[in-house]
């Protein structure tokens, strides 16, 4: 049965907003402004980088599961069972337990706690936080879905209002940086890994697809057409408030002797556009979004951990390792969280870059799986190499020499040329091979 033009945007709205809850993570909040603090005059050229990042890479990732199937898992009938099932393991830990969920706890006392009760320990807080998030999560309680339906409209409507008011009365003009404009685009672009929008957008697609479906749109083709518009919706709503915070952050005219503390710098801006009574609006509000971000993400990393060791590791033991190691974790500063979680990052999202593009691009033309395979390890090869160069591994020098090389090296982008020109070339000697 043929589908209605009301019905397909209907669908299109509906899941495009829920495109933008996906991506919408209240802890990504903190990064935004100070990227724009950094870039200064030129927090146009850091937007782009976030922008490709943060917002137009996630959104490739759940169009490149519309096409392939209905989840990350299928595509390891076209590039190796085992390869996904345990990158797919990797991108949980780095969405849970190892990144995500510290960061929503540490977030949670630095912008919402910290600044209301000051002489309140972090890890008194974090027990508590961490209780709530096992209790709520062992009882797959509807209480996160009924406060996130409020919270998410809520937070948005502050951020739009603080952005909005930021604009109109801007605290300060842009001041000149030590960045280039070349500079600012590769911090804006490194940076948007710290979302780990990318990573989430494999593993979450399947409920956006499922939704597609549910509402008639049952063949690829138009699961990735009803994606690709819903895309669309969420990539404006996401650019207006990621582009928002950025230009805030640019024109805060903070200033400070010490090394600047992202979650700092989100607090003085909210209480200087917005005042005392907003800045406790806007932490609470990231507060409450951040509980509910963890206890969905705990959820989910038991239920993984279940399917992936078939049973052996049951869903509540699951959820109490996870939460156990999330306290242990959290009692680190966000920007030190930030920091090591760059290394782990600087690794992982090229390669799941890679896979979105290879897929997107040849997921039609190229069916055997070396290509893939091939593209992917020399993606996993220098993203090794720059991850050991961020952590300054010293003896790996004319590597990094080397690599510099590359064309995009400079842009971060250095694995990008090489690994299509593995691919293609994989192809055409598989292609030679078969005559």
């Amino acid at each position: 049965m043929e589908l209605g033009n009301k019905h397909k945007w209907s669908t299109v709205t509906t899941v495009g907003f829920a495109l933008f809850a996906m991506f919408f993570g209240a802890g990504n909040l903190i990064l935004p402004p100070f990227i724009g603090l950094e870039a200064g005059n030129d927090w146009l050229w850091a937007l782009l980088g976030f922008f490709v990042t943060a917002i137009i890479a996630p959104f490739l990732g759940v169009l490149m599961v519309a096409k392939a199937g209905t989840n990350f898992t299928h595509l390891g009938d076209r590039i190796h069972p085992e390869l996904i099932k345990w990158l797919t393991l990797f991108v949980i830990l780095c969405i849970g337990p190892l990144i995500a969920i510290p960061r929503t706890g540490s977030t949670t006392f630095e912008v919402g706690i910290a600044p209301l009760l000051p002489d309140l320990p972090k890890i008194a807080f974090l027990v508590v936080f961490f209780g709530v998030v096992l209790v709520l999560s062992i009882s797959k309680s509807k209480i996160v879905d009924i406060i996130g339906k409020f919270l998410t409209p809520f937070l948005l409507i502050v951020l739009v209002l603080l952005i909005v008011l930021g604009i109109l009365f801007p605290l300060h003009h842009t001041l000149p940086s030590d960045f280039t404009a070349k500079d600012s685009f590769v911090f804006g672009f490194t940076e948007g890994y710290q979302t780990m929008d990318v990573l989430a957008s494999v593993i979450f697609a399947g409920i956006i697809i499922s939704a597609v479906s549910e509402k008639g749109y049952h063949s690829p083709e138009k699961r990735s057409h009803i994606t690709l518009l819903s895309g669309g919706i969420s990539t404006i709503c996401l650019l207006l408030i990621y582009g928002g915070l950025i230009y805030l952050g640019a024109t805060s005219g903070y200033l400070t002797d010490n090394e600047v503390s992202r979650t700092d710098l989100l607090l003085h801006i909210s209480h200087a556009v917005l005042g005392k009574w907003g800045t406790t609006a806007v932490a609470l509000a990231i507060g409450f979004a951040c509980l509910t971000t963890a206890i969905a993400l705990t959820s989910s990393v038991g239920s993984f951990f279940e399917e992936f060791t078939k049973g052996r590791l049951p869903y509540k033991v699951g959820v109490v390792l996870c939460t156990i190691v999330s306290i242990v974790l959290s009692i680190n500063k966000v920007d030190s969280i930030i920091q090591y979680a760059a290394y782990i990052l600087l690794f992982l999202y090229p390669i799941v870059f890679t896979i979105i593009l290879d897929v997107l691009l040849f997921g039609n033309t190229v069916k055997s799986r070396t290509p893939y395979l091939v593209s992917i390890a020399v993606t996993a090869v220098l993203s090794f190499i720059d991850s050991c160069k961020t952590w300054g591994v010293s003896s790996l020098e004319q590597v990094y020499a080397l690599k510099a090389y590359l064309p995009l090296d400079s842009y971060s982008l250095g694995w990008s040329l090489p690994s299509l020109l593995a691919f293609l070339g994989a192809a055409v000697l598989q292609g030679r091979g078969k005559r």
